[in-house]
């Protein structure tokens, strides 16, 4: 009878744990998201302001402010409100896979909680990959 291989010994196990090094499929659901959500936004701006039917109403001025109006909306076509709650659903999945996803999980088995977590779940909207444009790119449309 043989006796088994030693486990081999983790890469750097005196490195402590980096919150912010995030997995890469966490990162993909995360850019996911950033794209869902600019498609929703972008979709929303081609509809009417209300979803329902809507007389609107007149600008105001009371007491010395100014209150904008709204003029009326036809509301939103069956089809129109049938893609806006697909988009809307996809990105409540999508933010579920973020939200839910076993990373957050191990940065509280690693100590990471309160502000350093928070921080951590910022950080990953700006992490490398995590956002559709980089800085360069939006720069350079400017």
């Amino acid at each position: 009878m043989s006796t088994p291989a030693p486990a081999p010994a983790p890469e750097d196990s005196a490195a402590p744990f980096d919150p912010h090094a995030f997995p890469s499929d966490l990162v993909a659901a995360q850019r996911e998201v950033a794209e869902l959500y600019a498609a929703l936004h972008a979709y929303q701006e081609t509809l009417p302001w209300s979803r329902e039917p809507h007389p609107g109403w007149p600008e105001e001025t009371e007491r010395g402010r100014q209150r904008s109006g709204r003029p009326a909306s036809p509301g939103w076509s069956d089809e129109q409100a049938a893609r806006f709650d697909e988009f809307l659903e996809d990105l409540r999945k999508a933010t579920e896979l973020v939200q839910a996803h076993p990373w957050w999980k191990r940065c509280a088995d690693e100590g990471i909680k309160g502000a350093d977590l928070v921080a951590a779940r910022q950080a990953l909207k700006h992490a490398e990959g995590a956002v559709p444009l980089a800085r360069e790119d939006v720069d350079a449309a400017a």
